[in-house]
């Protein structure tokens, strides 16, 4: 063991003569546990959300979706069908096709889009784990939907109501006089499910049959608006959608879950990021107590240092103590506030002790990059507030009376 780091654990846990010292290192401490506590705590707490929000949107939004770059809609080629099935990174694709509606119900009116899909669509997203009352479609039954929560409580429509259907209606295409009592594509449903997700989510679909939806729109035979594919690893999306992209040409658009939420995602990162500069403010804020406590001690142990310094300690030397004294006070104190944050991640994880509603326990995740993250940064904080104190010590200081 180093001279310097030897003395500095001598300072770091004996007791002074000053009683104030003695305070002031404690509440020191203390500040360095709270701090390092609260920030994983919070790191924590926006890994658990963002991890529920992005579950949100498995519900959503399938791994990659294809549309056209050029009109609302395309055909669905042997081309692009030999292309999907050979590429092995692919394990399910669906057609679908999406379109704005008006619909009716005991005479309330709503605009949404209607989505029409597969029998596998299920496959492609979570959507069946997202009902909130009823069935997903049955393939036996072509007039059936499914309807977001959002849209059920505007149209106040509730399921498997034989007496009064869903009315879907899409205007005409084309131009010049328009006859009132003749201007919509229209098609009755029965509701058999509500499912529910993000508001914008559960308030913009109603997915029925894709026969229906050719139907409704008059649609010809592989006429549709998007393929939705499901990958076997998700983490290879970016990779798999250039790759597509390449092959299907220009004509074609390859997005990402990522690409498709954009501005969502960016907000995610965005907050996190803001919240962890906050929090490392307060850190910084708590760090001058450790740097107050070494200068105390410095003034303190000014007869010590003079010692020191005629025995043939050097400068740099006695700065390394205080250095060292700092570094290993705020090092404790992080270790401490970071196992009390863990004990409580974990209950919350295993008890769910705090709730964002009744049925809702607030999501935290344990992650071993959060723990990089508050080490790395308090260690080196903390570096810094001890380097900072130990740069009053000179050798003019310590020889004066």
């Amino acid at each position: 063991m180093s001279f310097p780091l030897y003395i500095a654990k001598r300072y770091l846990f004996s007791k002074t003569s000053n009683n104030a010292i003695n305070i002031i290192t404690i509440i020191a401490s203390f500040g360095v546990i709270v701090g390092a506590a609260a920030l994983f705590i919070i790191l924590s707490g926006f890994s658990g959300l963002r991890t529920f929000s992005y579950s949100l949107l498995d519900a959503s939004d399938p791994d990659i979706k294809i549309i056209s770059k050029k009109g609302k809609s395309f055909i669905y080629t042997d081309n692009i069908n030999s292309i999907l099935k050979k590429d092995l990174s692919i394990k399910e694709f669906a057609k679908v096709i999406e379109e704005r509606v008006f619909l009716e119900y005991n005479d309330k009116n709503e605009i949404a889009y209607i989505k029409g899909v597969q029998d596998n669509y299920s496959e492609i997203i979570q959507i069946d784990s997202s009902l909130f009352q009823g069935n997903w479609l049955d393939k036996n039954y072509i007039n059936t939907a499914v309807v977001g929560r959002t849209i059920a409580n505007k149209l106040s429509l509730g399921i498997n109501n034989f007496i009064e259907p869903l009315s879907i209606m899409v205007p005409k295409p084309g131009t010049g006089f328009i006859n009132a009592n003749n201007a919509f594509y229209k098609a009755d449903v029965q509701t058999v499910g509500l499912y529910t997700g993000t508001e914008e989510f559960e308030s913009k679909f109603v997915f029925v049959n894709l026969e229906l939806a050719e139907k409704l729109l008059n649609y010809t035979k592989n006429q549709i608006t998007g393929l939705e594919l499901k990958l076997v690893n998700q983490s290879t999306s970016d990779k798999t959608a250039t790759l597509l992209q390449e092959q299907l040409g220009n004509d074609i658009k390859v997005q990402t879950r990522e690409q498709l939420n954009e501005v969502y995602y960016k907000v995610l990162n965005t907050e996190n990021f803001v919240i962890y500069l906050i929090f490392t403010l307060v850190i910084i804020i708590a760090l001058f107590n450790v740097i107050g406590t070494i200068l105390m001690m410095i003034i303190d142990k000014k007869q010590n240092l003079k010692t020191l310094l005629s025995l043939g300690s050097t400068i740099e030397e006695i700065k390394k103590i205080f250095v060292y004294q700092g570094f290993l006070l705020t090092l404790f104190g992080m270790i401490i506030g970071l196992v009390l944050a863990t004990i409580i991640v974990i209950l919350q994880k295993q008890f769910s002790l705090f709730m964002i509603t009744q049925n809702l326990p607030y999501p935290v995740e344990f992650k071993l990059k959060n723990l990089s993250i508050v080490i790395f940064t308090i260690l080196v904080l903390g570096y810094l507030a001890a380097k900072i104190a130990s740069s009053r010590i000179n050798r003019n200081f310590i020889e004066k009376d």
